[in-house]
């Protein structure tokens, strides 16, 4: 009987009180947006998350494409801008585009996606790195990656840990993304596949991670980002940067649920007007018609009713026969 692979690297980090804490806080965050496998973002919220993510990830990487031009891109217009820079979010689209087919344990997939994202812009795409690297900040290096020769070994034990850990996905995906950018296995494009690869990770726990541009509040906060990198590297572990990620996590997820009770409002104001409308146009309206003519189900129209009776809007005289609606 053949024993299971295990990792012959274990991440070092501490899972504090105050990472639990917030892992407790956005369970419970995801829990009050009532998010399920099939309850996700309408289509129009979807679309506008990943171009902000695209944006802010290729942004931290000082690509100075904006939101309307990277949306003129997706839309298949022509824009003006540097030919490297558009290149840029042509790739990131097409990475994105394959993010449900991807597999996050998968060494393959990995350099697949690399490869779509560094295409015509890298020798080395889709490849690891053949040289040494370093991260610099002005003429400092901050950072020196591992020897290229060790980096297949590096990310594929790394792959194998975050397969195999017991660890809340929270934190496992924090630690990969910062163990990824610690090995630097790329020439380039690093630091957009560490971001991407952390999305890839928590989709596996909720599918709603495919849609929350946590990238643009690290964008927001990027020295703050760095920051808890290099604190990470000093303290020779990733604690640091998972509580810094976390945070970020945190706050996206904040940002969506006000989005979404926004567009709910809307939605719910234009449903309600277009109920109104029809029973001023005819007061004897019924439920079933009402239906046919909003596109809603039974339960749906009812709530609308109560809801205009509640706010003085109309009233009922007469049953549900003969009877008709009344506008205040």
């Amino acid at each position: 009987m053949s024993k299971s692979k295990e990792p012959s690297y274990i991440p070092p980090f501490t899972v504090t009180d105050e990472i639990t804490s917030l892992v407790i806080e956005i369970a419970e965050m995801l829990g009050s947006m009532n998010i399920s496998n099939d309850k996700l973002p309408a289509p129009l919220l979807r679309k506008q998350n990943r171009i902000r993510t695209i944006h802010s990830s290729l942004a931290i990487e000082n690509n100075s494409m904006t939101i309307e031009q990277i949306t003129a891109i997706i839309e298949g217009k022509r824009v003006l801008g540097a030919p490297n820079e558009i290149k840029e979010v042509e790739n990131a689209i097409d990475a994105y585009n394959i993010l449900f087919e991807l597999n996050p344990y998968k060494e393959k997939d990995l350099l697949k996606a690399h490869g779509l994202m560094t295409s015509g812009l890298v020798n080395q795409s889709g490849r690891y790195r053949s040289d040494g690297v370093g991260v610099f900040a002005g003429q400092r290096c901050i950072h020196m990656a591992p020897p290229a020769m060790r980096v297949p070994y590096l990310v594929k034990d790394l792959l194998l840990w975050v397969k195999t850990t017991k660890v809340h996905p929270l934190v496992s995906s924090c630690v990969f993304h910062y163990e990824f950018e610690f090995i630097h296995p790329f020439a380039d494009g690093n630091g957009r596949i560490g971001r991407m690869w952390q999305t890839l990770l928590l989709m596996q726990w909720k599918p709603i991670f495919a849609w929350l541009p946590v990238e643009s509040i690290v964008k927001e906060f990027q020295q703050d980002y760095y920051s808890a990198i290099s604190q990470s590297d000093k303290e020779g572990n990733s604690t640091a940067f998972i509580v810094f990620m976390l945070k970020c996590i945190l706050k996206s997820l904040k940002e969506m649920y006000e989005s979404n009770q926004k567009s709910n409002q809307k939605s719910n104001q234009k449903s309600n007007q277009k109920v109104l409308n029809a029973i001023k146009n005819n007061p004897k309206i019924t439920i079933k018609e009402l239906q046919e003519l909003i596109g809603m189900s039974e339960s749906g129209i009812k709530k609308i009713l109560r809801q205009l009776r509640n706010d003085g809007v109309i009233s009922r005289v007469g049953g549900a026969k003969g009877g008709h609606w009344y506008v205040l």
